[in-house]
């Protein structure tokens, strides 16, 4: 008896739960929904009281338009361009110090490793003048490889990486070494196939990060043909008003490789956050 209704409890428990997380999964996709809803719209009826979730008329022009009143599509491309060069450069050298600093004995290793991880810490906006200072005297303002030097390196990469190379046993190195690899053949042939969550984690954080960078962009690009999808959103904002529904078609068109790319590698991220903390 006892049994049974423990069992019902459990049962009542996960039921509450779950419908806990679909309301909160829905009060999350509210502003998504909107957003679609507002695309499909004339400009003057996307702020209308009371929301018409269900336009009226479906306006897809607007998806057309994007790519006619800016050059949507050269801001698509050097996003791209930008986002696929700087995270495999992060995934390479986070990786590649993560190493270092799990698996080899060095002096210095832990200031070391501390002090650069310190620098999380520190806001971008205390340093962005000196960067761009010298950025502009090394002649590189106004041009891709700016962005691509400043972001190529990252603290919390590493961190993340390290804290995953430390939960792999040691004696899978010591083996190898036996066996007559050095520590490069080690890297490659252990621990890179073994961090696939890891890599698959820090891929995500790092492609989400360079696709909806604003700040960056803004400082180093000046020229039109070297600016990216945020600041190419800003352009729908006129002097006196804005596209709204444009902007909104925009910015759902600018959320597509964001979305395919963590339904590609979801099974890996959510391995590779339930694992990288498990040792510190």
């Amino acid at each position: 008896m006892k049994k049974t209704i423990q069992k019902k409890q459990n049962c009542l428990g996960k039921i509450c739960m779950y419908l806990l997380l679909i309301g909160l999964s829905l009060i999350m996709l509210l502003p998504f929904v909107w957003m679609l809803s507002a695309s499909l719209k004339l400009d003057k009826d996307v702020f209308r009281f009371p929301i018409q979730w269900i336009p009226k008329e479906f306006v897809w022009n607007n998806y057309k338009l994007i790519w006619t009143k800016v050059p949507f599509l050269t801001f698509f491309k050097n996003t791209v361009k930008l986002t696929v060069i700087i995270t495999i450069l992060q995934l390479i050298t986070s990786s590649f110090a993560a190493y270092a600093f799990a698996k080899l004995e060095f002096r210095g290793r832990d200031m070391l490793f501390l002090t650069y991880v310190g620098t999380i810490a520190v806001p971008w906006q205390v340093y962005m003048v000196p960067q761009f200072i010298m950025m502009r005297r090394f002649g590189l303002n106004d041009t891709h490889l700016a962005i691509i030097l400043l972001q190529t390196f990252t603290a919390f990469g590493v961190f993340l990486m390290r804290q995953f190379y430390l939960s792999v046993p040691n004696e899978l190195s010591d083996a190898a070494r036996i066996d007559g690899l050095n520590e490069y053949g080690i890297y490659y042939r252990i621990m890179l196939p073994l961090s696939k969550p890891a890599l698959a984690s820090l891929t995500i954080f790092s492609f989400v990060a360079v696709w909806n960078d604003f700040m960056g962009p803004l400082i180093y690009f000046s020229s039109e043909r070297l600016k990216t999808i945020q600041l190419g959103l800003r352009m729908f904002i006129a002097q006196y008003s804005a596209d709204y529904a444009l902007i909104m078609a925009a910015s759902l068109v600018s959320l597509v490789p964001v979305i395919i790319l963590f339904i590609s590698l979801q099974h890996f991220f959510i391995e590779g956050v339930a694992t990288t903390g498990l040792k510190g």
